[in-house]
């Protein structure tokens, strides 16, 4: 049979193939913009006048063909001056700035999950459920922090507007897991208790100390100091029991 005849078969409704089972979630929140009272052209923004000189001396790090290459770093002095959030204005002026179609810079911003398209809370929490924390029980670190600010979940505020809570990948503290972040702060070896505990300090308007929560210092072996318990030979010392 031609390929021609082929394409000009009819096709029974009967007879269509389910591909997938699973409903469709739409997903065009973060892809899409559409105007709301609080996310819209008309709300203006611009640089605070050092955040325009931080930006001016980011853009000279490139020749000037290329100064569309700062549009990251742009896009998240942006997002820190409008309390951690990329607006449509946000983008809109840093794609004036930079010289590039609002396009491009929709793009970058819609791909990158570190940028916001929503407004969050005061505290930006994000718990990591990669594959080293959940074998240390980040699901119940995530557990207590939910149920800790009231009972909300992954992707929600709370009432008050003080803490967003999110579900992320990686942050890259495997060997300190089970670990989460607030705004730009590590906690790492976390538990239930100590969790609570931080969650407490930023409520009471505090910044608990950052790192990690059980007593040690950095990576460092939690079980104590395993290898090089005793001094290192030095430069050629190794090879004299050859010489004697």
């Amino acid at each position: 049979m031609s390929l021609l005849r082929c394409l000009s078969r009819p096709v029974f409704a009967g007879a269509r193939r389910q591909i997938s089972t699973t409903a469709a979630t739409r997903s065009d929140a973060l892809f899409v913009h559409r105007d709301t009272p609080y996310n819209n052209t008309k709300i203006a923004f611009e640089f605070s006048p050092e955040n325009l000189k931080k930006a001016q001396q980011v853009i000279a790090r490139y020749p000037p063909q290329y100064k569309k290459a700062a549009v990251i770093p742009l896009l998240d002095l942006g997002q820190r001056q409008n309390k951690g959030w990329t607006s449509i204005s946000v983008m809109d002026y840093i794609a004036k700035l930079l010289e590039m179609t609002p396009m491009r810079v929709y793009e970058v911003a819609t791909f990158y999950t570190m940028f916001n398209r929503e407004p969050i809370g005061q505290h930006f929490v994000q718990v990591c459920t990669t594959t080293p924390c959940m074998l240390r029980g980040s699901t119940e670190i995530l557990d207590t922090v939910c149920s800790h600010l009231g009972g909300i979940h992954a992707g929600q505020t709370t009432k008050d507007g003080k803490f967003t809570v999110i579900e992320v990948e990686c942050q890259g503290a495997c060997s300190n897991a089970p670990m989460l972040v607030v705004g730009d702060d590590f906690y790492e070896d976390l538990t239930p208790e100590t969790t609570k505990k931080i969650i407490d300090s930023f409520a009471r308007g505090e910044v608990p100390k950052p790192g990690p929560q059980s007593g040690r210092q950095t990576s460092e072996n939690s079980a104590g100091l395993t290898a090089l318990t005793s001094k290192p030979y030095g430069p050629g010392e190794f090879c004299q029991p050859d010489f004697q």
